[in-house]
C-alpha cells in the first residue's frame, strides 16, 4: 500500500515525463504525431514490396500480416531502447531533487504505448484498404498490447539498470534488437523455419504477443486461456527481476551518473 501511495502521489510527475518526451522526440517536425502513422505505413509498404513476392504462397493478406508483427515489435523495440538511456539522460534531475527513480524508465515505456496506439490507425488503415474482415475480436488487441508493455517495462528497467553501470550495452542492444527481429516472425511464416530454428523463434517471447495481435485482428479468434497464462508467466518473471534489480541498484546511481 505504501508503495501504491508514493506512485499516485507522483503520477502528475510521470503524465508530465511522459508529455515532455512526446514533444522533445517530434519537436521541430512539421508533420509532428503524423509520423507515427506515416513510418509504419512508410515500412508496410517497403517490406510488402520486397517479401510479398517471396512468401506469397505462404501468407494471406501480407500486408496485414506484416502490420501486426510490426507493431508488437516496433512498441517492444522503441520502449525498451528509450527506457535503456532514461537514468542516464535524466543524471542532471536526479542529482538536483528526490524523485523515485522508476518513473524516468517507465514514462519512457508509456511514451512509446502512445506511439503505437497513434500507430494502430496505420493498422486500421492497411485493414481497410485490403477489406479485411473486421469482427469483435479486434478489441482484444488491448491483450498483446499490455502483454507487450509488461514485458518492455520489466525489460526497460533492467537496461536501465545496466547501461548507468556499462554505458557500453545501449551500442550493443542495437546488434541485439536487430538479431532479435530477425528471430521474430515479422515477415516471414513459421512453415518456413527448420524445425531447430523454429523451436528458437518459438521461445521468443515476442512471437506470442505477435500471435496473439494476429489471432484477434487478422484471423478474428479468440486467444486460448493458455496462451494469455504463457504471456503472464513471461511478463511477470521479467517484471519482478526487472523491479528487484533496480530497487537494489537505484541508490547507487548518482554514484556513477
Amino acid at each position: 500500500m505504501r508503495y501504491i501511495e508514493n506512485f499516485k502521489k507522483y503520477l502528475p510527475l510521470l503524465q508530465e515525463l511522459v508529455s515532455r518526451d512526446l514533444k522533445t522526440k517530434y519537436r521541430r517536425s512539421a508533420l509532428g504525431f503524423l509520423w507515427t502513422v506515416l513510418n509504419p505505413l512508410g515500412m508496410m509498404l517497403v517490406l510488402t514490396v520486397v517479401f510479398s513476392t517471396v512468401f506469397q504462397q505462404s501468407i494471406d493478406n501480407f500486408p496485414v500480416y506484416l502490420m501486426c508483427g510490426q507493431l508488437i515489435f516496433n512498441f517492444y523495440n522503441e520502449s525498451s531502447s528509450m527506457a535503456m538511456n532514461s537514468i542516464v539522460d535524466n543524471a542532471a534531475l536526479i542529482k538536483k531533487v528526490y524523485l523515485p527513480k522508476y518513473l524516468f524508465p517507465m514514462s519512457r515505456v508509456c511514451s512509446a504505448l502512445v506511439n503505437v496506439l497513434t500507430s494502430f490507425i496505420a493498422l486500421l488503415i492497411v485493414i481497410l484498404i485490403t477489406q479485411t474482415p473486421i469482427t469483435w475480436t479486434i478489441f482484444l488487441v488491448v491483450f498483446p498490447i499490455f502483454y507487450t508493455l509488461l514485458f518492455s517495462l520489466g525489460a526497460g528497467m533492467i537496461l536501465s539498470v545496466m547501461t548507468v553501470s556499462f554505458r557500453d550495452i545501449k551500442h550493443l542492444y542495437g546488434v541485439i534488437t536487430t538479431a532479435w527481429m530477425y528471430l521474430t516472425p515479422i515477415f516471414y511464416p513459421m512453415s518456413m523455419l527448420p524445425a531447430k530454428l523454429a523451436s528458437i523463434v518459438q521461445k521468443n517471447p515476442l512471437t506470442i504477443f505477435v500471435d496473439m495481435m494476429r489471432m484477434v485482428v487478422l484471423y478474428n479468434k479468440v486467444p486460448p486461456v493458455i496462451m494469455h497464462a504463457k504471456c503472464w508467466l513471461v511478463c511477470g518473471v521479467v517484471v519482478v527481476i526487472g523491479f528487484v534489480m533496480f530497487k537494489k541498484k537505484q541508490d547507487t546511481f548518482i554514484l556513477k551518473l
